[in-house]
């Protein structure tokens, strides 16, 4: 007789991996990109004047103090997103996926004012998406 376990898992679940860890770094990546747009926000509020747009202006025409309240909440419901990623709910997954997508657009519509920035979390919203959607059935449902 074997010492190991021959015995099957249940149906419908699997056994966490390794891969675990993207979903954690995923959790991670959404508390640090919603604390970019909180900062982000709040630069946008009180010193526009950083904010280097071209004459065509940006994507999407609003002042600042619209972005900077976008920025804000946006921030703000991915710092509690990925809270909930990180504590294994479902409804973080399904969020995580729709936050990072809306991040990636917001910052689109932002790159002509502050293009580097942008561009960095964009690409820190692709990891997020990638990494819930591929890895994401692998931490436990809450």
């Amino acid at each position: 007789m074997s010492t190991t376990s021959e015995f099957p898992t249940p149906t419908g679940t699997r056994e966490q991996t390794g891969w675990v860890g993207w979903i954690v770094f995923a959790g991670f990546m959404l508390i640090m990109v919603g604390s970019f747009h909180a900062v982000e926000g709040l630069v946008a509020l009180f010193r526009d004047e950083v904010f280097l747009v071209g004459p065509k202006g940006l994507v999407v025409n609003v002042d600042y103090t619209a972005w900077g309240w976008v920025h804000i909440l946006g921030g703000l419901l991915a710092i509690a997103t990925g809270a909930g990623l990180l504590a294994g709910k479902m409804w973080a997954r399904t969020l995580a996926v729709i936050v990072a997508f809306a991040s990636a657009l917001i910052n689109m519509a932002f790159l002509p004012a502050y293009p580097v920035w942008s561009a960095i979390v964009i690409a820190i919203d692709v990891l997020v998406i990638w990494a819930v959607t591929v890895h994401g059935s692998e931490v436990k449902n809450g």
